[in-house]
């Protein structure tokens, strides 16, 4: 079977995630944590890395396949000649220890279903012993342990390094099975009543979605983000990953291969804006929280990116024992561009902070004088090339994006000490600062002849990331200068509609053999700015093509590659799915949102 990353839905309890097949097979989960080492990892490899199918017996793909309204709870319908079947797959909230529930259910006729389980620890690449304990199949290998067990019981064997279930279903008849994951040295968790944890799950799901304010057009697809958002959010820090999944391609067979299961800061006002609008203030409070912790300390190392907890070492290495999706190697795990430069991360701390500030969120005590001490840092290295919010690889640039973001963080010191008289601050000095990287970035970063801002200082490429140029408040959105920049983006970076972040075939830019496809987040942010510039029309016909490239269950990755009609990149990718809402809010917010 043609694997397709389109192909995959996700279920979580907000402290980590597994991708479900339309064959019914789970091929990536990482336990206890987003970031932990998977134990099923068939997504980036083969069977024998790990995965869990459970399907009638010689069936292929699923007949069809729902989230249940307003839920992470997923529902799997293969027809066959014997019958219907339904499996229903969902993480519960964790009371102690990780649990995957999968609950077999006959809808019509009498059908064989088969489970094959084949747990590999640690990417794929450790097999563990299996026993029989108490009615359950257990797996240990060094620290790691899970526990599996139906109900009621059904016949289990192991063949080749896996376990086997069999078992017929007759309509109206269940089996639930429960995989439970804890660390080898302790007891065995309490058991999941697999019914109840359904019941408790969907009950949750749709406590939480009921509480979001939005009610315009394309609502559901609205939710469905607002859900995927929730679903990679650390529970127990407030921390969002960008994405469940590390090395999923940005071009089938090629080398653009990233880990994602940590927490950028680029993503942080995006992410917050995006909670406060449709309702989730306490989900953007602890986002926030989360941002607070994560960059205190001194500015000198505030980094891009961070762990779930604000765990600052993520190295980089590669998994050679892996070939990747669809042979897209290299595999990679941790991110080396953790120790980059980026000036723009400066911009987005202030712009998140005075964005909770002026929501009415709770202030900590430090908030203002972390901010104070990330602004004195900032006046003394803004003028270094950085390599930018895109992480490029080709060494240092002065990139405009990134000089437009140091503006917003002036811009927002001042404006926060304009609007709180009981703050203190280098009011005069911040100003100074904001008219000079003002007149810089519009004498060095931009093109008289062609009516546009470039990527970086004296060059002729464009930055999708240029489009945020309006929605920061650099320039108005009928500046003739930002105008052009639309244009010239839309045209340049543009392919089949949609837009690229950057030409990758720029000599030495990212320093990346390879290509990419067209960046969701950036059409999305296209889609933004023309309306902003008086094309509302066009803005919404954007946006309709872009809400068609979900997958079928709602599901949006980091990219897509038109000629293919492929998702590409990570998956799902939390920056999709808040252009998505930003977008929908931006455009129809305003008169429909209550």
């Amino acid at each position: 079977m043609d694997r397709r990353i389109e192909d995959y839905a996700l279920i979580g309890d907000e402290q980590t995630a597994a991708l479900v097949g339309r064959d019914g097979s789970i091929d990536w989960l990482c336990v206890p944590r987003f970031d932990s080492a998977a134990c099923f990892a068939r997504l980036l490899g083969d069977e024998d890395n790990g995965h869990w199918r459970i399907a009638p017996k010689d069936a292929t793909t699923c007949t069809r396949r729902a989230y249940r309204p307003d839920t992470l709870v997923l529902d799997t319908e293969w027809e066959t000649p014997e019958g219907t079947v339904r499996v229903t797959d969902l993480m519960p909230q964790r009371d102690h220890a990780p649990d995957v529930v999968r609950i077999v259910e006959g809808v019509s006729g009498r059908v064989t279903v088969h489970s094959t389980l084949r747990l590999r620890f640690d990417y794929g690449s450790v097999t563990p012993w299996m026993r029989r304990s108490g009615g359950h199949r257990v797996a240990v290998a060094g620290p790691d342990s899970v526990w599996l067990r139906s109900e009621p019981s059904v016949r289990t064997w192991g063949e080749d390094f896996g376990t086997h279930s069999e078992f017929v279903v007759a309509e109206g008849e269940r089996v639930a099975f429960v995989l439970t994951w804890h660390p080898s040295h302790q007891p065995r968790p309490p058991l999941v009543d697999p019914y109840e944890a359904l019941r408790t799950t969907v009950r949750d799901w749709r406590r939480w979605t009921a509480r979001c304010t939005y009610q315009g057009p394309y609502r559901d697809a609205v939710v469905r983000s607002l859900i995927t958002l929730k679903a990679l959010t650390y529970a127990p820090t407030g921390g969002i990953v960008a994405a469940a999944t590390s090395s999923l391609p940005e071009e089938l067979g090629g080398v653009r291969n990233w880990d994602y299961r940590f927490c950028w800061l680029r993503d942080s006002s995006l992410t917050l804006g995006a909670l406060l609008s449709a309702g989730y203030h306490k989900e953007a409070e602890a986002w926030r929280d989360w941002l607070v912790r994560a960059v205190a300390g001194d500015p000198a190392d505030l980094q891009i990116m961070y762990g779930l907890a604000g765990e600052r070492r993520l190295p980089e290495f590669e998994l050679p024992w892996l070939p990747g999706f669809v042979g897209s190697a290299p595999v990679r795990v941790g991110n080396g561009a953790v120790d980059q430069l980026q000036l723009d991360v400066y911009g987005e701390v202030m712009d998140s902070l005075s964005l909770s500030r002026n929501a009415g969120l709770s202030t900590k005590p430090h908030m203002w004088a972390i901010q104070c001490s990330l602004m004195k840092f900032l006046e003394k290295i803004w003028r270094q090339p950085d390599e930018g919010l895109w992480e490029v690889r080709g060494g240092r640039r002065h990139f405009v994006h990134s000089k437009v973001l140091v503006w917003v963080a002036a811009d927002r010191a001042v404006r926060t000490l304009e609007e709180h008289a009981e703050l203190e601050g280098e009011l005069e000095r911040w100003r100074a600062l904001r008219d000079e990287v003002h007149r810089e970035v519009c004498e060095k970063g931009f093109d008289p002849k062609r009516n546009t801002f470039t990527q970086y200082y004296g060059s002729r490429e464009l930055d999708a990331a240029l489009l945020l140029i309006p929605r920061f408040g650099f320039l108005p959105p009928d500046d003739p200068r930002v105008i052009g920049t639309v244009d010239a983006i839309r045209d340049d970076l543009g392919r089949s509609g949609f837009v690229r972040r950057y030409d990758t075939d720029a000599i030495g830019v990212d320093g990346m053999p390879g290509g990419e496809g067209t960046f969701l987040a950036c059409s999305f942010w296209l889609a933004d700015a023309l309306h902003m510039t008086g094309r509302t029309d066009e803005a919404k016909a954007l946006f309709e093509r872009l809400v068609g490239l979900v997958n079928d269950v709602g599901l949006l990755s980091e990219e897509y590659e038109p000629e293919l009609g492929r998702q590409l990149g990570n998956f799902p990718q939390a920056f999709s799915h808040i252009g998505l809402v930003n977008t929908a809010l931006t455009l129809f917010g305003s008169d429909e949102a209550g």
